[in-house]
């Protein structure tokens, strides 16, 4: 392992560790603990005397038992069978494989605390980031614990919901966006930056985006990845730590703490100033020497000094069983009601170019995240023309596109006698074009919507990294949510599985899905942990058909419960946005809700026409 000596220390530059560390004495009983995470698997050894005497850390690539079962069996081939006294497991993944093998289970915060506590009695702030966890752990002054017996270590802690901002995860899904090795060259790249830029740190999906953005901009890829650091540390700042006050002294512990860019992100933000941070030398493995500390000061139970034989016996038997992968959802059903064609009336245009006639008409553009729309439209509301295309970080040059491809269908043939914007970029979009009139997202999806069927009552619209749900009486919006600075209902979250599963959204990944007799559930997860769970049930041999349809019920119940919520559902609704090009969600939608769902015509651009 990296050895800091436990000094205050951020030279944590190259992020990286050995493996392995063993420095296991030739006689006495030894106690082992386990930490099975959600990215990786930990082995702490310790002597009767609380010696860390053998640390092993391995990452699971979504294969937890069998990770586990190959690091024992490593460890139980280096000594005597009878050496081991007691073992004890913790992590995300631990219970179950303590279950399996009835061993003793310890809480992670637990854990932590007994860990760092041992390791460095000085700390009152911990802040441990793991692959999809991360905790602010607030301990008591060790000076004034009470004599009774009672350690009192933990006095309060925070814990990340599902949601990957602060987590490893994040930073492994952007290195890998980046072609940035996580281990090693991004901590190096990170602590080159001077002038980091801001990057959203609270989801992943919109990190992507900002980070594109920038890309666009020459900024250089040093400045990126400190400003991913920075992210990261104000976001876990800001949603853990809520207020409360950091006292010093302050460790990091957990994965992420082997990298350096995020060390000092840390610091900046908590204000301890460079080498203020304590970086323990056993920092990747605390939750597994905490585990062991717990079992020893606690008493172990009747089953932790089962054979090393028995254990591998067990876990070999567990990983050869035919188990079915995931729980499965009943399988989707062809929408019945079709999406219709969406006519562009072009015959309009040829009727005023053989008449020698212009066209009163209107220009609407809608400016996204994601996806820019523009729309001409004749005083009958029928659309003569229209442009879908990505935004790709580059707004006005977008607009200035969607103009080019509807031009050649309009020139010399419409009179153009308004313009209006509307979307995230309405504002600076407005500017660029000399608009009339400048409106919000709900009152232009709601209006568009009101113009195909005024008996409309429900919009969903799902766009690219936005969503919205609208209720509407007679046409009129009543009541409206839109998502919170998470993808996770959002069209960016299904294009990020979709690519990850090697297809597209449209077309052959609408399609797969109704292949599926038995969906898996994929339940509702960040777009970062949702890659660890395909991953997953992709190495335990879960078949793409099965994960596409999953995938359509997962943005399907992340929607509904993360924006629509206790809101009504009406009778006649809308599903609006690019998203509604794949017939699965359709399905899902309809399966989920119980009722027909509609997508209407010129459902992609729907922003711009109303």
């Amino acid at each position: 392992m990296t050895r800091l000596n436990g000094k205050r220390s951020s030279s944590v530059s190259s992020s990286t560790f050995e493996p392995v560390f063993s420095k296991i004495p030739g006689d006495g009983p030894l106690h082992l603990g386990i930490d099975i995470g959600s990215v990786s698997c930990k082995v702490a050894v310790l002597t009767h005397g609380k010696s860390v005497c053998y640390l092993n850390y391995q990452r699971t690539h979504g294969r937890g038992i069998e990770t586990a079962r190959a690091m024992l069996s490593d460890l139980f081939g280096q000594i005597a069978p009878d050496r081991i006294a007691t073992m004890v497991g913790t992590g995300s993944g631990g219970r179950a494989f303590c279950e399996l093998l009835k061993l003793d289970f310890v809480n992670e915060l637990i854990c932590q605390s007994a860990a760092i506590r041992h390791l460095r009695p000085d700390v009152r702030t911990l802040v441990e980031m793991g692959g999809q966890d991360s905790k602010v752990i607030f301990l008591s002054d060790p000076n004034e614990q009470q004599a009774s017996g009672d350690r009192g270590e933990m006095v309060d802690f925070s814990t990340n919901t599902n949601c990957a901002a602060g987590t490893g995860s994040f930073l492994d899904q952007q290195a890998s966006r980046l072609g940035i090795q996580i281990e090693g060259e991004f901590g190096r790249l990170a602590m080159q930056s001077e002038t980091p830029p801001r990057v959203a740190g609270r989801c992943s999906v919109f990190a992507k985006s900002d980070m594109i953005h920038l890309q666009q901009q020459a900024t250089p890829v040093h400045d990126i990845v400190s400003g991913l650091c920075l992210g990261l540390a104000r976001n876990l700042k800001a949603t853990l730590c809520q207020g409360k006050k950091v006292v010093e002294s302050v460790a990091f512990c957990g994965g992420v703490a082997a990298n350096a860019g995020v060390v000092r992100a840390l610091e900046d933000v908590f204000e301890l100033g460079r080498g203020g941070l304590i970086v323990p030398d056993e920092h990747a493995l605390t939750g597994a020497i905490g585990a062991v500390l717990v079992q020893m000061r606690q008493g172990a139970g009747e089953e932790s000094t089962q054979e090393p034989r028995v254990i591998l016996s067990k876990l070999d038997e567990y990983i050869k069983q035919n188990r079915t992968v995931g729980h499965r959802l009943d399988r989707l059903e062809q929408p019945s009601n079709e999406t219709p064609s969406s006519r562009v009336h072009k015959e309009i245009l040829d009727e005023a170019r053989a008449a020698g006639e212009k066209i009163v008409a209107y220009l609407g553009i809608d400016v996204g995240s994601i996806s820019t729309n523009v729309v001409v439209m004749d005083e009958r509301q029928r659309v003569l023309s229209k442009a879908y295309l990505m935004t790709a970080g580059r707004p006005l040059e977008a607009v200035k596109q969607g103009l080019e491809m509807v031009g050649p269908d309009v020139k010399g043939l419409v009179e153009i006698r308004g313009t209006a914007t509307t979307g995230s970029g309405r504002y600076l979009t407005g500017d660029f074009v000399g608009a009339d009139l400048v409106i919000n997202e709900i009152t232009a999806q709601a209006t568009g919507a009101a113009l195909v069927d005024h008996d409309v009552d429900t919009i969903f619209e799902i766009g690219g990294q936005d969503s919205k749900y609208i209720s509407l009486e007679d046409g009129v919006v009543v009541d409206f949510e839109m998502n919170h600075a998470c993808a996770a209902g959002t069209g960016s979250f299904l294009e990020e599985q979709a690519e990850r599963l090697g297809m597209s959204i449209k077309g052959e990944g609408a399609e797969e899905a109704f292949a599926s007799e038995a969906p898996i559930k994929l339940g509702e997860r960040c777009t970062v942990f949702m890659e660890s769970d395909l991953l997953s049930h992709q190495q335990q041999g879960a078949e793409r058909p099965d994960l596409v349809a999953g995938l359509a019920y997962s943005i399907v119940t992340n929607y509904l419960n993360r924006v629509v919520g206790a809101r009504r559902i009406g009778k006649r609704i809308f599903f609006q946005g690019g998203t509604a090009f794949n017939k699965g969600v359709v399905a899902a939608f309809n399966a989920v809700t119980g009722r027909e769902v509609t997508v209407p015509e010129h459902h992609e651009v729907t922003g711009a026409i109303g």
